[in-house]
């Protein structure tokens, strides 16, 4: 299994990261087979999968579950985890949900926002971790993009500085400019993975809902690479007509007991032979 030191060689070589979010074991497996590097397991999992309104609603127990199942379905890969929202408002409190997170599979957890001693304490406990800069789901009410003026990037241009100083093995860096972006990765040592960042970060992330065409909305920063949410609507008003019209399930779909075990079976149950 590769380890965050291997993401290192790769920012350090130029070759690109590939990271895409999944939730479940098919999903992880599916990518795993398609040669991605990195699974995250998103709290997007609270509205892309489990009906949220919004990202802090999901739970620590939530992420366990889906991380185990991301991880008997992608068993060699690398995971990481988001920390819910207000799992690590303290040190100690980021330690203990960091650890059931680790329990469920996660090699690497994340968290949002310049908390360098949320970093701090993580790292010194043993845990690989990535940070989140930019926008912000847990925290900021409406999603735009950050880092738009020369004081906001520069705040986050030393927010990333200050993290990978205590420790940090990666970074998101979510809708924020093309430049900006372009810069942190040039001065940080640990592998940047943009999200709505441009081209110039170590590698990228998507939503695999959003990418996949399960999402309805489009947004600028994503690229459909498939219609999976068309297909499988698709495929489930066939079967529904199918089933309606009598036409699933046909002879080839069903089993048959053996002619003596029928005959058995009818007499000791006092019925009468089918027409």
């Amino acid at each position: 299994m590769p380890n965050a030191s291997t993401f290192l060689d790769m920012k350090r070589r130029g070759e690109k990261i590939v990271v895409v979010t999944a939730y479940d074991a098919p999903t992880a497996r599916i990518e795993a087979e398609a040669g991605v590097d990195i699974i995250l397991v998103g709290d997007s999992v609270g509205v892309n999968v489990l009906g949220y309104a919004h990202e802090r609603e999901v739970t620590l127990a939530d992420m366990a579950h889906h991380i185990a199942a991301v991880r008997r379905g992608a068993p060699e890969i690398y995971i990481i985890g988001d920390l819910p929202y207000a799992t690590y408002d303290t040190p100690q409190q980021a330690i203990e949900s960091s650890r059931l997170l680790r329990e469920a599979g996660a090699n690497c957890v994340k968290f949002e926002g310049a908390r360098v001693e949320i970093m701090r304490a993580l790292t010194a406990a043993g845990f690989d971790v990535c940070s989140h800069l930019g926008l912000e789901s847990q925290h900021h009410d409406v999603k735009r993009r950050q880092g738009k003026t020369a004081q906001a990037a520069a705040k986050l241009y030393d927010d990333a500085l200050a993290l990978d100083a205590a420790g940090q093995k990666f970074v998101v860096l979510e809708l924020v400019p093309q430049e900006l972006a372009a810069r942190i990765t040039q001065a940080i040592g640990a592998p940047t993975i943009g999200i709505g960042a441009g081209a110039a970060t170590d590698g990228q992330v998507l939503v695999v809902n959003d990418l996949a065409g399960i999402t309805a909305r489009e947004f600028k920063h994503n690229r459909r690479y498939g219609a999976v949410g068309a297909a499988l609507r698709e495929a489930v008003e066939a079967y529904a007509r199918d089933v309606r019209a009598g036409h699933f399930p046909a002879e080839e779909h069903a089993f048959h007991m053996a002619d003596d075990e029928r005959f058995a079976f009818e007499r000791a149950a006092g019925l009468k032979p089918l027409r």
